[in-house]
């Protein structure tokens, strides 16, 4: 009889559970999961999307200047906009003088057309004293300032009246909108977001070329050496992480500047005859990064590695192959999602570093990162601050999908 009843206890626990328990499964781990989900989105998609959307956003004209927002909407941009437009920006300029917002829409447009600011400070203040216009008010204003009776100025306004525009994301790749509503290229002397992208996208791609060189034997060491020694190194690859990243970058500039502990060891061995230019420049700039961003290289390799057993190498031997011919053919394409997850991970950080290159590059190695912080710290310039920020997001999505078609994202995050 207890026989029996074992058996019974035994196929009831082997039982698949059911469907009101494997509900309830699900809900318990979507609470457990729910404050890390509500956390993410408070603190990383709504301000991503906050950014983004500053990208696009235009309502600086709109709020100042309603009523020309509303002329513009219905004008179709050639020749000059009728008098309904001219007696709509008088009303506008006498309701906004003096307000903050006459000061937004001037910063707006002066992105469009140089002396925009001037021209609405000035037709604002004169505008004040008029109440019936004689000869209308297109009349008055050309008269305030000839430059309202140009198309160029209108179609500058015309531009900048909608609430969203593209005009960051063109001006973010060295494009703009013309007075005719086409896109073209910026003046030569003006493009300088496409060659600072490139720029950052070398400078990640080298840094994160000489972390592979540098981390994977040094992986490949952590695995294979014994313990003791391999606990020492480990603590030496950890190093950099427990020290601030503006004093290992303080520390670089220390070491190699001119009057610097490396131009004096070699000026003192004879090495070289004058201190070498090791800081200020690309070379400072990749040995600093490098130093910074190796541990990302080694410790998703590592983990890896950890994981090969080393029967598959001895395998490979014992049916003849030569070590070398092992090693390519079954133990690098076996870390292939080590290496893909360090060299996405480096790459990303590499191309976001703001610090590093701010203190260490030369003025010619300044990238995306230093353009993004300058327009959003020192010209309040948003919408162009968050237009380079897109294109590099986009750009490091565009590599993330391509690595993960690749090598599988699913490996790459280690989940498979």
């Amino acid at each position: 009889m207890a026989t029996t009843t074992e058996a019974m206890e035994g196929a009831s626990a082997l039982a698949p559970p059911s469907l009101s328990s494997r509900a309830k499964a699900r809900m318990v781990s979507a609470l457990l999961i729910a404050p890390l989900v509500l956390f993410l989105t408070l603190v990383f998609v709504l301000p991503l999307g906050g950014m983004l959307f500053h990208a696009v956003e235009n309502g600086e004209v709109g709020e100042a200047l309603p009523g020309v927002a509303a002329e513009m909407r219905g004008w179709t941009g050639e020749g000059l906009p009728p008098e309904s437009a001219y007696a709509a920006l008088a009303r506008d300029l006498k309701a906004a003088y003096r307000e903050p917002r006459l000061g937004e829409a001037s910063r707006r447009l002066n992105y469009e057309r140089s002396g925009y600011r001037a021209l609405l400070t000035r037709t604002a203040r004169s505008v004040r004293a008029i109440d019936r216009p004689q000869a209308g008010w297109a009349a008055e204003l050309t008269a305030i300032d000839p430059r309202w009776g140009e198309p160029a100025t209108w179609a500058a306004l015309r531009r900048a009246s909608p609430p969203l525009t593209p005009y960051y994301l063109l001006t973010a790749l060295d494009l703009r909108m013309d007075d005719s509503g086409s896109i073209v290229r910026a003046p030569a002397e003006e493009r300088i977001y496409i060659d600072t992208l490139g720029r950052t996208l070398w400078i990640g791609f080298v840094t994160t070329l000489l972390c592979f060189v540098l981390g994977f034997p040094l992986a490949h060491a952590l695995v294979s050496l014994p313990r003791g020694f391999a606990s020492v190194l480990m603590v030496c690859v950890l190093l950099p992480f427990w020290t601030s990243l503006l004093v290992r970058t303080s520390a670089w500039i220390v070491v190699l500047q001119k009057e610097g502990v490396l131009n004096g060891l070699l000026t003192r061995l004879g090495i070289v005859d004058a201190p070498l230019e090791l800081v200020f420049n690309r070379f400072g700039l990749y040995v600093a990064m490098v130093h910074i961003l190796l541990p990302f290289m080694i410790l998703p390799i590592l983990s890896v590695m950890k994981g090969i057993s080393p029967s598959y190498m001895r395998a490979s031997a014992s049916l003849g192959a030569h070590p070398a011919v092992g090693f390519l053919k079954i133990y690098l394409p076996m870390t292939l999602p080590g290496v893909g997850a360090g060299c996405l991970m480096t790459f990303i950080i590499g191309v976001g570093y703001y610090i590093t290159p701010s203190l260490v590059g030369g003025a010619r190695d300044q990238m995306t990162s230093y353009f993004i912080a300058y327009y959003a710290n020192t010209t309040i310039n948003w919408g162009l601050s968050s237009a380079l920020g897109a294109i590099l997001l986009a750009c490091i999505m565009l590599l993330y999908a391509t690595v993960g078609r690749l090598i599988g994202v699913g490996r790459i995050a280690g989940i498979q």
